[in-house]
């Protein structure tokens, strides 16, 4: 097991389940759903909406994944977050800079980590665009490096969310994702400062055979060095409660699901958007809850911390 610090510790622990196991209500899209819904292009309509999840929702969660832009101080302005569930705060902006076959990530312009720990995040959440073989690999990797320094300087946790693509036009094969997704966790979780890896499904996601499944969710399980949780990647609920089944059966520590959960609630107003946010939504949300309970992998398999009595003269 790997010692961390105890302000990596403590909101490592503000984010869990009592047996260790992370539920993680993702509710950071911004573009994706001004997409969906035009409405949500005025800033307000987008808050609104995502303040309706977090009061109806955040309770079935061990924390929640915001950004800073219209949903993060909001809620807890709003007193829409419960003070027992963990605050993930992401940093970088919607969409990528460069080419598409050679992606750069980039933060949000006004936004930090310093800034995200004062306002007091359980931990930070960075998304980078990330192929081995990408010639910007390199680039990104410093810029995850970047980012992980900086959380050692403030004490606060690192998740990672590594979004594969293609080098060529159209999509990667499920086969190439497989490699892609594996050694995208070997490289980037053994970066110092990277606590947590929020990963991409290792199969493309129309490829339901469940032995190949185990077989890759076992084989990032192998490669990362952190706990590792799924996220859901808008697909349906049903195919994504199969997806988590297997990957906490393989190793995994839990779930990062947004769009699997609240998706039809998009396009959905008033009493009806909170009607299935009630209902449906809270259902599912807390099936999965039970499962990554029952099935994941605890976070205290990874890590502990030491406080010697004179911790904090040097801390």
């Amino acid at each position: 097991m790997k010692a961390l610090s105890i302000g990596k510790m403590r909101g490592l622990q503000q984010c869990m389940s009592a047996r260790g196991s992370f539920t993680c209500l993702a509710l950071d899209h911004r573009q994706n759903l001004r997409k969906a819904n035009p409405a949500f292009v005025d800033n307000a309509e987008l808050c609104r909406f995502k303040l309706d999840v977090i009061r109806e929702l955040a309770d079935c969660a061990t924390m929640v994944l915001l950004d800073p832009e219209v949903s993060a101080a909001q809620a807890i302005a709003a007193g829409a977050l419960p003070g027992s569930v963990g605050l993930v705060v992401a940093v970088e902006s919607t969409g990528y800079g460069g080419e598409p076959t050679a992606r750069r990530g980039q933060i949000i312009p006004g936004w930090s980590v310093e800034k995200a720990k004062r306002m007091g995040a359980s931990m930070v959440k960075m998304l980078v665009y990330y192929h081995p073989d990408s010639p910007t690999a390199g680039e990104a990797e410093e810029f995850t490096a970047a980012i992980a320094e900086e959380c050692i300087r403030q004490d606060i946790g690192l998740m990672v969310e590594p979004l594969s693509y293609a080098l060529t036009e159209g999509k990667l094969s499920s086969d190439e994702k497989r490699a892609v997704v594996v050694e995208t966790a070997r490289r980037l979780t053994r970066i110092p400062g990277v606590d947590v890896l929020k990963a991409e499904l290792p199969l493309d996601t129309a490829d339901d055979d469940p032995v190949r499944l185990a077989a890759a969710c076992g084989e990032v399980s192998a490669a990362s060095a952190v706990p590792w949780i799924l996220l859901s990647a808008a697909v349906s609920f049903d195919t994504y409660l199969r997806q988590v089944v297997t990957a906490c059966q393989a190793g995994a520590s839990g779930v990062a699901v947004g769009r699997a959960v609240w998706q039809e609630a998009v396009t959905m107003n008033g009493p009806a958007r909170l009607d299935f946010l009630r209902t449906t939504a809270r259902d599912r949300l807390m099936r999965l809850n039970a499962l990554c309970v029952a099935l994941a992998r605890p976070v205290t398999d990874f890590y502990l911390a030491d406080a010697p009595f004179d911790w904090y003269q040097t801390y």
